[in-house]
């Protein structure tokens, strides 16, 4: 998007606002490496070139088809996503699962990945995890399917329920991204580790990260515990029920920075 845009305009100073700015990471610049011409060095560099042009070739098709999933509209996007196979996942899944709600949505809830009960029906958040979002998401005044949007990392199910490889999450990402950036949520809330690792592209601990705003490109972006988790140590249901009203308090700040 272009820095002429009225909407981004607007949105920087929104985040200036709430005290978000842009994270910017410089790339090494590097020195070029000796040269070695010894006739084993030359066929050994012959077979690290052709290695290297391959995996230029590799990357090259990766960065077109993401390139071509962030200029879909949504119809199309939901297409892509049920005939994906891209990665393994679409060999034992029984259903993709694009996602749940309004796709013109200030809330966009994500997750980690669909369960058993998800796979089978294609909608995300359906089994006793999902009962406990919507509870979650009652108790700020917010329902399903309205001015909310539920998706996850991965669309397939992973087996056994694991957790998505960091591969399986690479080749979903184009996706999420277009579904982020047609929805333009307001605020983002990232459901368990695995949803806040790789919308922020941190290895940072979950704990660590909550209680405090971050970023997505220019969106705000709130961690809390995965619903699955909450199942297992109702003790935490105390710090989701914190981190909902930082959400909360947080949506209502930006609706008046906008009015």
């Amino acid at each position: 998007m272009s820095t002429g845009d009225p909407r981004h305009a607007r949105r920087k100073l929104l985040l200036d606002e709430l005290g978000l700015t842009p994270l910017w990471r410089a790339r090494d610049a590097g020195r070029p490496e000796a040269v070695d011409i010894r006739p084993t060095a030359i066929e050994d560099s012959a077979v690290q070139t052709g290695s290297r042009q391959a995996d230029t070739s590799h990357v090259d098709v990766l960065k077109e088809r993401r390139a071509e999933i962030l200029r879909m509209g949504w119809e199309q996007l939901q297409a892509s996503v049920a005939g994906c196979v891209a990665c393994p996942l679409c060999e034992s899944r029984s259903r993709t699962v694009f996602g749940v709600g309004d796709p013109n949505a200030d809330w966009l809830c994500v997750g980690e990945g669909p369960g058993a009960q998800e796979d089978a029906t294609g909608e995300p958040f359906v089994g006793p995890a999902g009962h406990l979002l919507d509870n979650m998401l009652a108790a700020i005044d917010l329902k399903r399917g309205r001015n909310v949007f539920i998706t996850n990392i991965v669309k397939c199910r992973p087996p056994g329920n694991r957790e998505p490889a960091p591969d399986e999450a690479d080749r979903c990402e184009p996706y999420l991204a277009r579904q982020i950036e047609l929805i333009r949520p307001k605020l983002i809330i990232a459901l368990g580790k695995t949803a806040a690792s790789n919308l922020l592209h941190t290895n940072a601990s979950l704990s660590s990260l909550r209680a405090r705003l971050h970023q997505y490109l220019d969106i705000p972006v709130i961690v809390t515990y995965h619903p699955a988790y909450l199942l297992r140590n109702l003790p935490a249901k105390a710090m989701v029920w914190e981190d909902l009203c930082f959400a909360r308090s947080t949506m209502t700040t930006l609706l008046q920075l906008e009015n």
